[in-house]
């Protein structure tokens, strides 16, 4: 099976982890926000429609971009979403950016905003929502290590890999 992932994440979770994580496992590359756009002829939400539905013909990771609604109809298609405590974002967003508390926690509720209100202005649908994912992950439970290894391990067990 050519297995497509796209993980959904709030901002701070550490999902770009997992998805490097599940990258270097199973040998399939990941898709960000900046690589869609690259890839993108114009501005429009349909090239970029285009762009994911082109990733998608090969396996790989794509990380947000409304890629679980988009891929929706593909049987190859795992959708999970990423959360984590907020004060567990805001550490790791500190850290990884080297910013103060206030400044962090500033940028996950801008962002957060930003995502759902892009998710929602695509989909109609809610960010978030349970009923959209495969799967959810709690960061601050798990950890990204785990997360990924929990995902390797279902996707060995129902022979996607």
């Amino acid at each position: 099976m050519k297995l497509v992932i796209t993980l959904s994440r709030r901002y701070g979770t550490g999902a770009s982890q997992i998805a490097k994580e599940l990258s270097e496992k199973l040998h399939i590359p990941v898709y960000d926000k900046a690589i869609v756009k690259e890839r993108t002829e114009g501005d429009s939400y349909e090239s970029e429609t285009a762009v994911i539905r082109e990733l998608a013909e090969e396996p790989c990771i794509i990380l947000g971009r409304c890629a679980s609604e988009i891929l929706k109809d593909r049987r190859n298609v795992f959708n999970i979403y990423i959360c984590a405590e907020k004060e567990d974002r805001i550490r790791r967003i500190m850290e990884l950016e080297n910013v103060s508390y206030e400044e962090a926690q500033a940028r996950m509720k801008q962002t957060d905003r930003e995502r759902s209100a892009y998710y929602h202005e695509h989909t109609g649908k809610a960010w978030g929502d349970v009923n959209n994912y495969h799967m959810i992950l709690d960061t601050s439970e798990l950890g990204t290590h785990r997360c990924a290894d929990i995902l390797i391990r279902y996707f060995e067990r129902k022979e996607f890999i």
